[in-house]
């Protein structure tokens, strides 16, 4: 039940997609004075080393964050180039060695005048350690009468019945807090349950005319077979920014084009509500 720590894939197309979705994001909601309590419901341990062990071993980071990096210069997506500014401010050399998970993106971000808060869940009991805090919705006010919420959703979804929790939790959240902005990352790979969440996801928003955005970005197989990995994920984001969707379609390609490595690469945006 314990077996999957997000170490071994720190920094991975899968991260680009979503860190970058969620700064984007979190960048647009900070352009209001109004405080902000964020959620993030599986947090990890928060940071990671991209030389230790569980990224050395695995290797996805090279083909992701730092492939990414290594193409800086020729970039010219300001969501991909704030991106890889975030990674680098949690590293003091040329040379990027630290990963931020979405725990300290979140936190760096974070405006102390403004009273935001963050609150953090992990079950693993190891990457627990890490992280205190808990899921409360809807937020309290705050002394400035604020009600905004920006909730991350990213599971392991080791566990099929992960999907459904993710369904279930957002259908309790919409009932309760509909204007919260929410952000739900997912696998593409063959399965059912993984191929219906987006699906479910936009029945959720369609009778109560929630806007959504739904945003794909797949690498594709590998020469010689060496593909056994994650190949493709997706972000699914209820109540976007409304320059989100733009911002991603000038974004993918040059990520399709860094990071793409054969049959059945690309990316897909689409929107609706």
């Amino acid at each position: 039940m314990f077996s999957y720590r997000h170490a071994f894939h720190a920094g991975n197309h899968a991260d680009v997609l979503k860190h970058t979705v969620l700064i984007a994001v979190l960048r647009h909601l900070i352009q209001k004075e109004a405080s902000i309590q964020y959620v993030d419901t599986h947090a990890g341990a928060g940071l990671y080393r991209l030389d230790g062990d569980y990224a050395e071993k695995s290797g996805e980071a090279a083909e992701g964050v730092l492939k990414v990096m290594q193409a800086k210069q020729a970039l010219t997506s300001p969501i991909l180039l704030d991106y890889l500014e975030m990674v680098s401010s949690f590293n003091n050399s040329s040379k990027t060695r630290v990963y931020p998970g979405s725990p300290f993106i979140i936190h760096q971000l974070l405006r102390h005048d403004s009273r935001d808060r963050l609150k953090l869940y992990e079950f693993h009991p190891t990457d627990h350690k890490a992280l205190v805090g808990n899921v409360a919705l809807p937020p309290p006010l705050s002394s400035s009468g604020s009600r905004r919420a920006c909730v991350l959703m990213d599971p392991s979804y080791e566990l099929k019945s992960d999907y459904a929790r993710v369904i279930d939790s957002m259908q309790d959240s919409l009932k309760r807090f509909a204007t919260g902005t929410y952000l739900v990352w997912y696998p593409v790979i063959p399965r059912i349950e993984a191929h219906d969440l987006p699906r479910k996801l936009k029945l959720l928003c369609q009778p109560i005319k929630k806007p959504w955005l739904n945003a794909t970005f797949a690498i594709g197989r590998a020469s010689g077979g060496n593909d056994k990995g994650l190949s493709a994920s997706g972000m699914f984001v209820v109540n976007p920014p409304h320059t989100l969707k733009g911002q991603l379609q000038a974004a993918l390609p040059e990520l399709e084009q860094i990071l793409g490595r054969g049959p059945g690469q690309g990316f897909v945006v689409e929107s609706g509500g």
